[in-house]
């Protein structure tokens, strides 16, 4: 009996874990490239740090988190879509009308042939130089906003009293081109142009205010689960439910309270560290290892790419994107760059400090 009972065990483990997996690689990369081109995503496609860069300038946006149908019809507006998957422009004639009524539609990432073009070419304009990653043109005879010898990159196609502006890539102004702020500059003299109030589209990156959320789940729940990151934590629930009943839901043993850990990642952190320290009689080599990870990670939050950064420029990133005080990123900086050791209670101070700015790049 006792074999049957760890057979049963085992494929129970077995088949959970296998389940799991094949919804985690399945599933899980639909959700991330939906948030691709969000201006809520701080990864190195996300629009956070553009978005930033815009309240900055003193432009303000308006994210839409509502389907098309409810913008408003009162007033002429922008629309900037980013597809992340490249949509066909032929599929979005549907709103011409809304169009031919005076709103501008600008679209990123329109879906168009692959040519003899390099992959990454770079344009000059009055704006500074614009960066292009992609080989796909507009061969077409259009009206250039942007192109070259192969096609058209950006063009203008005037509807009624409004206008489309098409882009062949999604990646216009992604967070891995801080380093190119004419992109970003090209990217606001777009949307600007007009002067109507400007409204971003997150509702395609499954962003949904209140009143939609209530109205989907209303209709139909599934509906509404399929379009939302919700849906891998949903399935892979459904799937142990299912897993527990198939095996007539025995308990795997008798129930055990476990107490709960009393956490302190502050003094856990430290006593390792003194560890190493005690061992080493030197502090320089783990401060600098230390820090040159916390950087890392941090410059990955922020959507910058690995590359080794000026204190300068990653302080300009985290300001623009946080909205924090750069006093004390500076000063972390500078404590680093110190090079006389640290005692026992500034290094607790540069510790926690740090700590701090992973609470902040986490909210």
């Amino acid at each position: 009996m006792k074999d049957i009972s760890n057979r049963k065990f085992g494929l129970f483990i077995t088949i959970l874990i296998v389940a799991i997996i094949i919804i985690t690689i399945v599933v899980a990369p639909s959700s991330n490239k939906l948030n691709s081109g969000s201006t809520y995503s701080r990864s190195p496609d996300g629009y956070g740090a553009w978005y930033a860069y815009m309240k900055e300038r003193g432009t303000p946006l308006e994210r839409w988190q509502k389907s098309f149908k409810y913008l408003p019809d009162n007033k002429s507006v922008t629309l900037l879509q980013i597809y992340p998957n490249n949509k066909s422009i032929k599929s979005l004639y549907f709103i011409e009308e809304w169009i031919k009524k005076g709103n501008n539609l600008i679209i990123l990432g329109v879906k168009e042939n692959v040519t003899n073009a390099q992959f990454t070419t770079v344009h000059d304009s009055q704006f500074g130089q614009i960066k292009i990653e992609t080989r796909k043109r507009n061969e077409e005879d259009v009206n250039r906003i942007l192109g070259d010898e192969f096609g058209a990159i950006i063009w203008q196609e005037n509807i009624g009293k409004g206008k489309l502006i098409a882009v062949v890539t999604p990646n216009l102004a992604i967070n891995a081109y801080q380093n190119s702020p004419g992109n970003y500059e090209f990217l606001a003299q777009l949307v600007t142009q007009s002067g109507y109030p400007i409204y971003v589209d997150e509702y395609l990156h499954g962003y949904k205010d209140k009143e939609e959320i209530k109205e989907e789940v209303g209709g139909n729940i599934f509906s509404y689960l399929s379009n939302t990151p919700l849906l891998p934590i949903f399935v892979q629930g459904l799937v142990i439910i299912l897993v527990l009943i198939w095996s007539n839901n025995h308990r795997l043993g008798k129930a055990v309270t476990l107490d709960k850990p009393n956490l302190n990642n502050s003094l856990a952190y430290v006593k390792a560290l003194s560890g190493v320290l005690h061992k080493a009689e030197s502090s320089d080599f783990v401060v600098s290892t230390i820090n040159q990870e916390e950087q890392k990670q941090l410059q990955k939050a922020l959507g910058l790419n690995d590359t080794s950064l000026n204190s300068d420029r990653l302080i300009k990133a985290w300001e623009q994107q946080t909205g924090q005080s750069v006093q004390g990123l500076r000063g972390i900086l500078n404590l680093t760059n110190n090079k006389s050791k640290m005692n026992e209670v500034s290094l607790r101070k540069w510790l926690e400090k740090w700590q701090e700015i992973r609470r902040i790049i986490k909210n």
